[in-house]
């Protein structure tokens, strides 16, 4: 028998890592929530399920999708559908979201998430994937943003227009992972506030920060989304100042390489818990 669904609360929450079990379950931290990879929990049983079931007594969970292909030009993978909604039954998260991009072709599965042309035959594959998605699933799911590293001559929607279409028709929620826009800002010569101007914030319903890595390349610099470091200053203004339009939203510190302790992780979280607060008494 499943655990009731918990609502995410609007605090900051941490990426689960195997190598934090222990510590989680030793001595909890206080945070608001835990994130998962769904791909990580879809064995049916074993250590992770145990470790997981025993954390989730203790925090909400959000579920975070990382190879659905949302993007994909083929049919989504049934069985893996499947498998998302027996482990949404199991544990019941709070949020459950995926990310606009495609890892798919034919029958091969590409580690990355790759991202796409934004035209109507992209938009009406995405659309389809989502209803799919959502009604399957049974639920509302939120769809991640990107980090770029180039423009499709091709596209006729810049992406924040692209993803609020996709809002129109699908009815789907947002996480909006803010990382992502200062890296995608900094390798296609664009500003992330004028990116942000647009971006339908009023559907975000959960945020993520991370780090990334600055690769040299022909006299400049390319940022690398990498999950490897902490969170950079300019993201965290980035951060605020979005904070400071929606008010406070659930927010998520990923790092999945160079992982830290956990009370490093949860000082990060601990920052974006301030930054919450202080735009509230601003606000008040």
């Amino acid at each position: 028998m499943s655990t009731p669904a918990r609502d995410i609360p609007a605090r900051g929450g941490v990426g689960l890592k195997a190598e934090h079990y222990r510590s989680v379950l030793a001595e909890p931290p206080d945070l608001g929530f835990f994130e998962i990879h769904a791909e990580n929990y879809m064995g049916a049983g074993g250590p992770p399920h145990r470790y997981l079931s025993a954390i989730r007594d203790l925090y909400p969970l959000s579920l975070h999708g990382v190879g659905l292909s949302i993007g994909g030009p083929g049919r989504l993978d049934t069985g893996h559908l499947m498998r998302l909604k027996a482990l949404i039954a199991r544990y019941q998260p709070g949020l459950f979201s995926e990310h606009l991009a495609w890892s798919t072709h034919e029958t091969g599965y590409l580690s990355d998430l790759l991202p796409l042309p934004y035209t109507a035959a992209t938009l009406q594959t995405v659309c389809d994937h989502i209803d799919e998605t959502q009604s399957v699933l049974g639920r509302q799911m939120l769809l991640e943003n990107p980090s770029s590293y180039l423009r499709f001559a091709e596209s006729s929607f810049d992406e924040a227009g692209f993803i609020a279409e996709v809002v129109r028709r699908t009815g789907c929620g947002l996480l909006l992972d803010v990382n992502n826009v200062f890296v995608s800002a900094r390798n296609l010569a664009t500003d992330a506030t004028d990116y942000l101007a647009a971006y339908p914030l009023s559907h975000v319903q959960e945020i993520h920060l991370a780090g990334h890595d600055v690769v040299a390349e022909d006299g400049g610099a390319v940022l690398i989304d990498s999950h490897a470091a902490p969170v950079v200053e300019d993201v965290w203004q980035l951060y605020a100042a979005v904070i400071g339009k929606t008010g406070p939203l659930p927010t998520l510190i990923e790092r999945d390489a160079n992982v830290p302790p956990l009370a490093e992780l949860v000082a990060e979280a601990g920052r974006a818990e301030h930054i919450m607060r202080s735009s509230s008494r601003a606000a008040a």
